[in-house]
């Protein structure tokens, strides 16, 4: 790749990252010229894969012009690593036709417990709860999500910045569902998503409050229990009460 691509791509990734961000932040992480990183954003703009919008709160400059904000669109999110999408929204609507709307929630629940199945659940403290946030964002990095955590009033945000199945959870939105339930259960609280990917937002935020009274609905089962669990329970065949009637009943 030339340094011109090498250079593209690093602003593409601080963009995913850490966007809305402004040009001058770029050029400083980047440590490249201003004018060079606007070069870029001004490409990535044209382009239709990053959108300009005004600094607000403490990131805007206070007196004069607002700061301009570069965050990727999910036009340019699509160039990120959704090439199987066709094929997973094709699976996913195969699932429904089959099993319904609960074999689609029994799937989305255990692809997320499979993604966290080695975090620890915390023990109901607000130490342990930033910790296993932590632990969730790492095992969301590894599965692509591009997930970071960080301290926002009395709690604690987890941040997934880039979604490779957003285009599918935008029609199946039991796949977020299954996260913030998941997300829930291993930090012993109550999680609130306050903005998606899916929903045309630059991030998939969950806040998690520290110090609030423990929830959990699997107390402290590790992740791969609760799946082996969920795959035992779903494989059972329940008798059909007709067919029972039926055996019972003289003819």
């Amino acid at each position: 790749m030339s340094t011109d691509g090498s250079t593209r791509s690093a602003v593409v990734d601080l963009l995913l990252e850490e966007g809305p961000i402004s040009a001058s932040e770029v050029a400083s992480r980047l440590g490249i010229s201003a004018a060079g990183v606007r070069r870029h954003l001004d490409a990535l703009v044209d382009s239709g894969a990053a959108r300009v919008s005004s600094a607000v709160g403490p990131r805007s400059r206070g007196r004069g012009r607002p700061a301009k904000m570069f965050a990727l669109t999910s036009h340019g999110r699509s160039r990120l690593g959704h090439a199987y999408d066709d094929l997973a929204g094709a699976a996913m609507r195969e699932i429904r036709a089959i099993g319904g709307d609960d074999a689609v929630r029994v799937f989305a629940k255990r692809r997320i417990l499979s993604i966290v199945r080695d975090v620890t659940p915390a023990d109901g403290s607000a130490e342990s709860a930033a910790a296993t946030a932590d632990a969730i964002a790492r095992a969301l990095s590894e599965a692509g999500f591009a997930a970071s955590t960080r301290p926002v009033g009395a709690g604690v945000q987890i941040c997934q910045h880039h979604c490779p199945v957003s285009h599918v959870a935008e029609e199946f939105p039991e796949l977020c569902a299954a996260e913030r339930e998941a997300f829930a259960d291993l930090l012993g609280t109550h999680v609130q998503r306050l903005a998606t990917i899916a929903n045309g937002d630059c991030a998939c935020t969950t806040h998690v409050p520290l110090g609030t009274p423990a929830v959990s609905r699997d107390g402290n089962k590790s992740a791969s229990e609760r799946v082996a669990r969920d795959t035992d329970t779903s494989a059972t065949v329940q008798p059909s009460p007709t067919r029972d009637r039926l055996r019972k009943e003289p003819a």
